[in-house]
């Protein structure tokens, strides 16, 4: 299974975290992966987005045009990556910096309030997680205990005191779509 994956969104919103996340859960699943980030010119607030690419073989590029998943957390994100989503594809974007959006034939989009759920966890910096959640639940690329792994591996030790809010905002991306 190939799964080429686009996070988009302001510095600041956890998206290079989201693809990080995932690389390091396709690796402890032994899965072959590559993560690319690319960053607008400042660090927060500007732009930036990451392809992570999970596979079953020996991957290319980590270059994707057509992503297979993209997840949006603003609308310039949105307006930048929605027509590159492949055909049959999944668009999973926080509705709540994002307006209603209508994908073109194919492609299935699902609304993700994210910064609500983020708020009721009591932190709006898991918005990110809440969507990527969702993600797991709907495409499958690793597993949410990988996951969870991953999180373990990537957020930094002096964040580990925020892992069991990391995982409730997972648990609670998962129960939005199942």
């Amino acid at each position: 299974m190939l799964h080429q994956i686009v996070c988009a969104g302001f510095g600041g919103q956890g998206v290079m975290l989201l693809g990080q996340v995932l690389a390091y859960a396709g690796m402890l699943e032994g899965k072959e992966v590559s993560w690319y980030p690319s960053y607008g010119p400042e660090m927060r607030g500007g732009t930036a987005n990451c392809t992570t690419v999970i596979s079953d073989s020996v991957i290319g590029s980590p270059v994707v045009s057509n992503p297979t998943a993209l997840i949006v957390m603003n609308q310039p994100s949105l307006e930048k990556f929605k027509d590159r989503v492949e055909p049959g594809g999944l668009l999973l974007y926080n509705s709540s910096l994002v307006s209603e959006y209508e994908p073109k034939s194919g492609i299935r989009a699902y609304p993700i309030d994210a910064g609500r759920v983020a708020a009721e966890l009591g932190n709006p910096k898991v918005a990110n997680i809440v969507v990527l959640g969702a993600l797991l639940a709907l495409a499958k690329p690793v597993t949410v205990s990988s996951a969870k792994k991953a999180l373990e591996m990537v957020l930094p030790a002096r964040r580990h005191h925020l892992l069991s809010l990391n995982y409730a905002a997972l648990e609670k991306g998962v129960e939005l779509v199942d």
